[in-house]
């Protein structure tokens, strides 16, 4: 083909793309593309993307319960089945996240490079606060029962534990942790909190004197727990103590151990869950709470770690309950 003619094509081509036709197809596709996304809304989302048990999370006065997906915060409410989300304007995957002890606000850790701290309020679906300190992930975060503080925990590689007052939007203490940590629990009286983790129990002390002060960060006082001849187990989940017991320090190994810590950080007590595996903890004033593999729920007296008894599993899908006349 000739020059000439080549050059014809192209001239033939560039005067119909700008025809007010081809123009007038263009701008019906985006405007279509706009009324889609005006009437698309979630409705209801399949499945959970929890990497552990630091994802999971209930609201102890409403039963509301919250758990990711991607980047979406399910909030389902069990008692309607009714659902509600909140996204992530990041699109960052969400890896943990807890509820304020009066269940208005959520706070949600995420993965990829220069991971935020969020906070949401539940009722509005907006997020209200927004902390930058971590590298490479958050494993987990916990509120402190005054509601003051938020204390997150960054990915192995990350190694940072900051204690954030959120309302204030500053970091007011920090450390550096070596270890990989799976859990965080705080004291009754938000004086101290503990972390857990691949041979890793420890206890970080909050000095409210210098905390106090507003722009600057503090290091962060940390002492690890004495572990003895346990002190090359995976420690799964923690939780504090509370009423009589609030001294103690709660542990479960991913072996199957249910440890206590008394107040001089030392493990003194332990009893065998006669599980292969555990993965999660809760701890009231009179029980204590342990999850299992299988689906088994062990129940034990925080006062002397006495066992109490095994919650029943939940059936089987697919069952019929109401055609179960008689417990097996």
């Amino acid at each position: 083909m000739s020059a000439e003619g080549s050059g014809t094509i192209r001239t033939r081509i560039k005067n119909l793309l700008r025809s007010p036709s081809i123009k007038l197809r263009r701008s019906g596709t985006a405007r279509h593309k706009n009324d889609l996304s005006s009437k698309v809304t979630l409705e209801k989302v399949l499945g959970i993307t929890s990497p552990g048990n630091r994802a999971l999370a209930c609201d102890p006065r409403t039963g509301l319960l919250a758990y990711p997906a991607g980047c979406v915060i399910i909030l389902l409410n069990p008692r309607k089945n009714k659902q509600q989300h909140i996204l992530n304007s990041s699109r960052k995957a969400i890896t943990t996240l807890a509820f304020s002890p009066d269940g208005k606000y959520v706070v949600t850790g995420e993965s990829g490079h220069m991971p935020a701290v969020r906070v949401w309020e539940v009722s509005e679906h907006a997020q209200v606060a927004e902390l930058q300190e971590h590298k490479y992930g958050v494993s987990c975060v916990a509120f402190s029962p005054n509601g003051k503080y938020i204390v997150s925990v960054g990915y192995q590689h990350d190694m940072m534990v900051n204690v954030w007052n959120w309302k204030k939007n500053v970091v007011v203490a920090a450390n550096k942790v070596s270890s990989k940590v799976t859990a965080v629990s705080f004291s009754y009286d938000s004086s101290y909190f503990v972390t857990a983790g691949n041979r890793h129990v420890k206890f970080w002390y909050l000095d409210h004197t210098k905390t106090s002060k507003l722009n600057a960060t503090v290091p962060l006082l940390g002492r690890s727990g004495l572990l003895g001849e346990l002190r090359n187990n995976f420690f799964s989940d923690v939780a504090c103590g509370r009423g009589r017991q609030s001294s103690s320090t709660f542990c479960i190994t991913s072996s199957g151990l249910l440890c206590e810590f008394n107040d001089r950080r030392l493990l003194d007590k332990w009893v065998d869950l006669r599980s292969s595996q555990a993965t999660c903890l809760s701890v009231t004033e009179e029980f204590i709470f342990c999850g299992c593999s299988d689906g088994t729920v062990r129940v034990f007296s925080p006062v002397n770690l006495h066992f109490l008894c095994s919650l029943p599993r939940p059936h089987c899908l697919g069952a019929d309950i109401a055609s179960v006349v008689e417990a097996r």
